[in-house]
């Protein structure tokens, strides 16, 4: 029986990890749905038409063993298609009050291990002319006080993807997603109080698939929604100096 291509997404146990296994999964592609949360992964297959016909992975890539762990895992695809980097936390409050553990946590999960993997499974992506799709954030286009590793790690996120982008054109198409607030469930997790950035949300449904609609054109930065764009909009007229007096306030307590 010939083998069926598969797509690989990360941090599927919710947010944007689960809109993208329901979107995805039209694409008749075996999805490999990656988490650390084995009932949360459990749910994810559960709200697909095909749970059978998909799997998932359990890793913890805040560390170097645990993204050996997958690759190790990844072993058996031999036609990898699709790569979605959405692997993702963050850390809210003053830097110097969260542990250091939290701030590097951060660092490994958003960037460091979205490296790794990409380049381990780069050759396999080339081969069978796929794609990657980064998930970033605006979050990496000004510093933000009160989550500065998170907006460190998004920024070196979206630099490099743009980067790939243009290295990897003609061979793999490669989407920068960079969206604002959303209902994800990322608040609960990073602390963050709920009220901060609501008049941006967006839906991961409308995030999702924008992503997808910049990928048919064959890749590119994709910044979704309206809400979200006037948000990237007003970072890039705002003057830093000013941008980073107002934002401080906002995040703060």
């Amino acid at each position: 029986m010939k083998e069926k291509p598969s797509i690989l997404i990360t941090g599927a146990s919710g947010g944007f990890g689960r809109e993208f296994a329901r979107q995805l999964e039209d694409t008749g592609c075996h999805l490999l749905l990656h988490g650390r949360d084995r009932p949360r992964l459990q749910m994810t297959l559960e709200c697909l038409l095909h749970p059978e016909r998909h799997r998932y992975l359990r890793a913890d890539l805040s560390t170097a063993t645990g993204v050996e762990s997958l690759l190790y895992q990844l072993e058996p695809e031999e036609k990898l298609v699709g790569l979605v980097n959405n692997a993702g936390l963050g850390a809210w409050g003053p830097f110097e009050r969260r542990q250091i553990v939290s701030h590097m946590d951060v660092l490994q999960t958003d960037l460091v291990a979205t490296v790794h993997l990409t380049h381990a499974l780069l050759p396999q992506l080339i081969k069978n002319k796929g794609f990657i799709i980064n998930v970033s954030s605006l979050a990496g286009e000004t510093p933000l006080p009160y989550m500065s590793t998170y907006a460190a790690a998004k920024a070196g996120l979206t630099y490099w993807s743009e980067a790939l982008r243009v290295e990897l054109k003609g061979s793999v198409n490669v989407v920068t997603l960079a969206p604002g607030p959303s209902p994800t469930g990322f608040r609960d997790i990073s602390g963050m109080p709920r009220d901060k950035g609501g008049i941006f949300r967006t839906s991961s449904r409308d995030i999702v698939q924008a992503s997808l609609k910049t990928l048919k054109r064959g890749g590119g930065y994709c910044v979704p929604g309206l809400r979200h764009r006037m948000l990237y909009l007003l970072q890039k007229v705002i003057p830093r100096r000013l941008a980073l007096i107002m934002i401080g306030r906002h995040l703060r307590h």
